[in-house]
């Protein structure tokens, strides 16, 4: 029996889905498939009609639903909470299912697994999707759920089981509400990863291929030619020795020990010290150069360019979880593109992009959510560092360094006595960061403000060496107060995200890059003023649904640019 006309806003719905073959649904205590060869053209119809909240297992879904172009906001994605509950960023089904229910990972049975000299087990009835051991059975989580409407429906009720157990989980948590809150947003804002792998990044194929091949030489018509580029551009840096000598420019050794014969002692050869000392010598100059023709023609080179754009897009894999702290990322170098290669990313014909950056966004996230009032007092203006400084008495700079150490955990340099005024006058915060890294050396692990947990390790391998032993558990206690943060700051930017994927829709617009604290849409022309105010205006609404401190002020700069260069 159909029971998809009475499908309510209220209402939560597991779904499977298998394309030829139809839809599984489970509601409540009902189980009911759809057998059809377009499921998602009746998903789309049902999320129309009655725009339940969709629950489903993992990307696999997800991944559908964005190449069929659906547009669901309110989603729980059972391998997302399991990220967020459990940590790390694998989520493997038969894991999700396995920890719920309390089983051994190491027991967690796989395909082709029984050997020859193995003793037969008892594996049941091969149509049940959870075996005699309590494990969903390997052939089900491989695609077998997919075979029949009947088995869609078994497994969607499977995933309804799987969120109850979720849940009850989630209610053990300090808020659970918040919580709960963090699991719908990473859920929605891994349907917009899909979307964005789907669609893709747009980039001026000429304009790449022009700065390609000003930087690392033309395109190589064989390996032979191309290790004959390579080798000219090394002969542009070795020239300024003096005899010459042969220098193999890709080892930081040999480069350390061809400065040092210059008269350069550096302690290493990393590209911001050595651009201090770039007009000093010519061969400094040459290297730099070098070091941005060579990544360029190694990373963002021909291959990179015929292997990940077509159709004037760049492509590649996005995640809205890192496994660290939950920072959105990517493949195919979205995540890293070098400066040099901005240019190429230019809106197509009669669009634009709004360009939006969060102002000060870690800073902001410590006021919210460790609720010290003076610091969120200092979050009302544009620029927070200034009233931090005027209350510190240090320069605006030294105030900067300063709280952005105490969130890294460094405490050298010309900042490390504001750290102590830091602490003074602004007792709750520093508090909240210091029990945080407490908690990292001994190895417990920390939790964000959503709930996501970021596991700890400890060193196995100090060999009763105290010394190395003190120094792991500072590194930990480092890492965990930064997590804390930055895992709170990726939480918002994502329900940002999503709050702009949301309101965009009715203006054609589209996310095509989630960068660290940056956003870029992609907009027709004609819509891109609106746009601008959308995405300024979705900073304050995101804040409202996510900031445990409401009087807690986000700001963000935004503009409308040609291509992603143009940005201030």
């Amino acid at each position: 029996m159909d029971r998809s006309d009475d499908l309510t806003r209220d209402d939560l719905v597991a779904v499977a889905i298998s394309p030829g073959v139809g839809l599984g649904l489970a509601r409540g205590e009902q189980r009911w498939a759809i057998a059809t060869p377009d499921p998602l053209a009746v998903l789309a119809q049902l999320t129309a009609a009655g725009a339940p909240r969709w629950v489903w297992w993992g990307r696999e879904t997800t991944s559908l639903i964005a190449e069929a172009q659906i547009p669901i906001d309110r989603c729980w994605d059972l391998a997302v909470a399991h990220r967020l509950l459990v940590g790390g960023w694998k989520a493997p089904l038969g894991e999700v299912w396995a920890t719920l229910h309390d089983l051994a990972l190491d027991t967690l049975p796989q395909m082709g697994q029984l050997g020859l000299l193995d003793a037969p087990a008892d594996q049941g009835d091969r149509d049940e999707p959870v075996m005699p051991d309590g494990h969903l059975r390997p052939e089900w989580v491989d695609g077998g759920f997919e075979q029949t409407p009947d088995r869609l429906a078994t497994w969607a009720g499977l995933a309804l089981e799987a969120l109850a157990l979720q849940e009850r989980r989630i209610d053990a948590h300090h808020d659970p509400a918040r919580c709960r809150s963090t699991v719908r947003s990473e859920s929605a804002a891994e349907l917009l990863c899909a979307e964005m792998s789907r669609s893709g990044l747009p980039v001026d194929e000429p304009a790449a291929l022009e700065l390609i091949a000003d930087n690392a030489g033309p395109r190589p018509r064989s390996y032979a030619h191309e290790d004959e580029i390579r080798a000219e551009r090394d002969a542009v840096v070795l020239a300024h020795l003096e005899p010459r000598r042969d220098v193999n420019l890709r080892n930081p050794a040999e480069v350390k020990r061809m400065l040092e014969l210059r008269g350069l002692d550096l302690p290493d050869t990393r590209a911001w010290r050595l651009e201090q000392l770039r007009d000093t010598d010519p061969l400094v100059d040459a290297l730099l150069t070098w070091r941005k023709a060579e990544r360029i023609a190694t990373t963002y080179g021909y291959h990179w360019l015929d292997e990940h754009v077509s159709g004037g897009r760049l492509r590649g894999s996005w995640s809205s979880s890192d496994g660290a702290a939950g920072r959105m990322t990517a493949s195919a170098g979205l995540h890293n593109l070098p400066a040099v290669m901005r240019p190429i990313i230019a809106a197509e014909d009669g669009h634009l992009f709004v360009r939006a950056d969060l102002g000060q966004i870690e800073p902001r996230v410590l006021a919210a959510v460790s609720g010290d009032r003076d610091l969120i007092e200092a979050t009302r203006g544009d620029d927070l560092y200034s009233p931090v400084a005027d209350r510190l008495g240090v320069e605006r700079e030294i105030a900067k360094l300063a709280v952005l150490g105490a969130m890294y955990g460094s405490t050298t340099g010309e900042a490390a006595g504001a750290l102590a005024g830091l602490t003074r006058n602004y007792p709750v915060a520093m508090a909240l960061l210091d029990r945080a890294a407490e908690s990292g050396k001994r190895t417990e692990d920390v939790f964000t403000s959503g709930g996501r947990r970021v596991r700890m390790w400890s060193d196995q391998n100090h060999d009763g060496n105290l010394d190395r032993a003190v120094s792991v558990a500072a590194a930990r206690g480092r890492y965990a107060r930064n997590a804390l943060i930055q895992g709170a700051a990726a939480e918002y930017f994502k329900v940002w995200a999503i709050t702009v994927r949301r309101r965009g829709r009715s203006l054609d617009a589209e996310i095509v890059l989630c960068l660290h604290d940056e956003l870029l849409v992609h907009v027709p022309e004609r819509n891109a003023d609106d746009a601008l105010a959308m995405v300024t205006g979705a900073v304050t609404e995101a804040a409202h649904y996510w900031s445990p401190q409401p009087d807690v002020r986000f700001v963000a700069d935004a503009q409308i640019v040609k291509r992603w260069s143009e940005a201030k």
